[in-house]
């Protein structure tokens, strides 16, 4: 499960594609170093204010990342105001029946095939986004701004998960 920042160097593609892998790639690194060598008793445990766990951390950015690149190849998005609480509850939790490992493993997935849609879709396609309070009406967005979206969500989560984990055993990942 040892994370590694992985580039891209594949110079066919454009300038914008190799810096938004590199930035995407570099985000991963420092989220997925915050988990290694935890358990999954540690990676459930709670020991900030918040209600945040690791494990729960990556399921959720994985889930939630899953969900923009489903937006980015067919303008459906799960979710919205008709989000089933629980579920959305369960999300930032690592369950009985799950393990680090296992979140970790859908992340990696998760975050190939974000790639994958970062080197080959027209960044400039987009779709309208669906009702929600925290979406202006009418609002679009592009393939592009939705990566640029997804990297900044990783780099916050990266925080929170940095925190955590300072938390539960005194690791830093930049520090």
């Amino acid at each position: 499960m040892t994370a590694t920042p992985q580039g891209t160097t594949d110079t066919t593609l454009d300038p914008e594609r190799v810096s938004l892998l590199e930035a995407l790639a570099q985000q991963r690194y420092f989220f997925l170093h915050t988990v290694e060598g935890l358990t999954d008793d540690q990676a459930r445990l709670t020991p900030t204010a918040s209600e945040l766990c690791l494990g729960g951390l990556v399921k959720h950015v994985a889930l939630t990342e899953r969900g923009w690149t489903d937006f980015v190849e067919s303008g459906a998005m799960a979710g919205g105001e008709d989000a089933d609480l629980e579920a959305r509850a369960n999300e930032f939790r690592l369950l009985p029946d799950e393990t680090l490992e296992g979140v970790v493993a859908l992340y990696r997935e998760v975050a190939a095939h974000t790639d994958e849609l970062v080197r080959t879709c027209d960044l400039g396609a987009d779709h309208a986004l669906p009702p929600a309070p925290w979406f202006t009406p009418g609002e679009r967005r592009s393939a592009r701004r939705v990566f640029v979206h997804i990297l900044s969500e990783l780099a916050h989560h990266t925080g929170h998960a940095d925190i955590i984990r300072e938390s539960i055993d005194g690791q830093r990942s930049m520090g």
